[in-house]
């Protein structure tokens, strides 16, 4: 007789190793996956887009994981693809760390997800607060990756002891250097 049944235990393991060419084809064959793989179907899946309308949206934007640009819209949704979000009210902030913020304002705007593009159209204005300084505009692109404020058509500009009008200006906002081109107009 058998004192302690619990030295038997080994034997359940030594059991199914020595029965396993019996049983292994078919567990194999209930675990394989079913129906295959089409690849078709993935890049379709894929390539599906996401689809939104928001309101009262507010998007943060950070570069080099400092954050740079507050960006609020009274409605947000999806552009042309969904890489691309349209938005309806803008009041955007640009902050950089030790700098002066910069409050822009538009009533449409566009900010690509691929390029780091921000696109404010129709009523631009930008302010300067601590500078006293305003410009108005009806286009004007943010390129992230250059840090460019670039406005294709025609700016006017107002500060506190000057007027200035010009055809395109590109503003780098890492030396606070504006560069103007077509004609300027300057009144002191």
């Amino acid at each position: 007789m058998i004192k302690n049944p619990s030295n038997l235990l080994w034997i359940i393991p030594l059991f199914l190793i020595i029965s396993s060419p019996l049983w292994q084809g078919q567990v194999a064959a209930f675990l394989a996956p079913r129906g295959g793989y089409d690849a078709n179907a993935a890049e379709a899946y894929t390539r599906q887009s996401q689809h939104f309308i928001m309101d009262d949206v507010t998007i943060t934007l950070s570069s080099n994981g400092k954050h740079t640009w507050t960006i609020k819209s009274k409605r947000a949704l999806t552009g042309e693809s969904d890489r691309e979000i349209r938005m309806i009210g803008v009041d955007a902030r640009y902050r950089e760390e030790g700098e002066s913020p910069i409050d822009i304002t538009s009533n449409d705007g566009s900010y690509m997800l691929d390029d780091l593009e921000l696109i404010l159209r129709e009523n631009v204005v930008i302010i300067k607060p601590v500078q006293h300084e305003e410009m108005y505009t009806d286009l004007l692109h943010y390129y992230d990756t250059s840090k460019m404020l670039i406005s294709p058509v025609d700016v006017d500009i107002k500060g506190p002891k000057f007027n200035l009008q010009a055809g395109r200006m590109d503003y780098d906002l890492a030396t606070d250097g504006y560069d103007f081109s077509e004609r300027v107009s300057v009144e002191l």
